[in-house]
């Protein structure tokens, strides 16, 4: 799109996760019930469902359905037969990294990072999977990425940071205390619409008040 990605675009995307490009339903779903009806989903299904894939679809496409639906054996069964996989992108830049991120899978993150999975991939916006974390408040596996090097203060292409993600989504509460108290952390950067982080939670959330958690943090330092 021509507009630059800012504040307008977190509001678009509120309730919304990426799509999958297979003809399998996505693990992220917008309705509710479609939702719930994952949630139903046996082992028998997803058995069934990794059968037919594996006749249908390449191993790229496997590997990034296996990382966003938490299948952790068949993530590193291919990754043992193919180590290329671990890097393997969707077309819109979406490593199973990232897939494993937004869809909070702490045990298919730390498989892959400990395979040698770039933690600074990114998408076709810039977006690392500490982005996809924080934006949906995964702070398991955002924490895990922190432990392993994951820059807290990267940049998507429209000047969001993990932490204006985690402003942005009232939900994401647990992101935004954890990102605030990583002592590298750049509070007050500014995304393409001016806006700091802050300026966002004001905006969206009852979290704003954590800031004070970076204000307390400074005054200590300073004094």
């Amino acid at each position: 799109m021509a507009f630059p990605e800012g504040f307008n675009q977190l509001e678009r995307l509120q309730g919304q996760r990426h799509v999958v490009p297979m003809t399998t339903a996505s693990g992220w779903s917008e309705g509710e019930e479609e939702e719930e009806e994952e949630c139903e989903r046996s082992e028998e299904w997803y058995t069934q469902e990794e059968t037919r894939l594996q006749q249908t679809h390449t191993p790229a496409e496997l590997m990034l359905w296996a990382a966003e639906n938490n299948r952790l054996a068949t993530v590193q069964r291919m990754m043992s037969s193919d180590s290329s996989l671990i890097g393997c992108q969707d077309s819109d830049g979406y490593t199973p990294l990232h897939r494993a991120a937004y869809g909070g899978h702490v045990g298919v993150a730390c498989a892959l990072i400990d395979a040698g999975a770039e933690i600074e991939a990114k998408t076709a916006d810039d977006w690392t999977p500490l982005h996809c974390a924080c934006r949906w408040d995964n702070v398991g596996v955002a924490s895990c990425l922190l432990r392993h090097g994951a820059s807290v203060n990267s940049q998507s292409r429209g000047g969001l940071t993990p932490l204006h993600l985690a402003a942005g989504n009232p939900a994401s509460g647990r992101s935004l205390e954890l990102l605030l108290m990583h002592r590298h952390l750049l509070a007050n950067t500014r995304n393409c619409s001016g806006d700091t982080a802050q300026d966002i939670s004001l905006r969206t959330s009852k979290h704003h008040t954590l800031f004070q958690i970076t204000h307390t943090h400074n005054n200590t330092h300073t004094h």
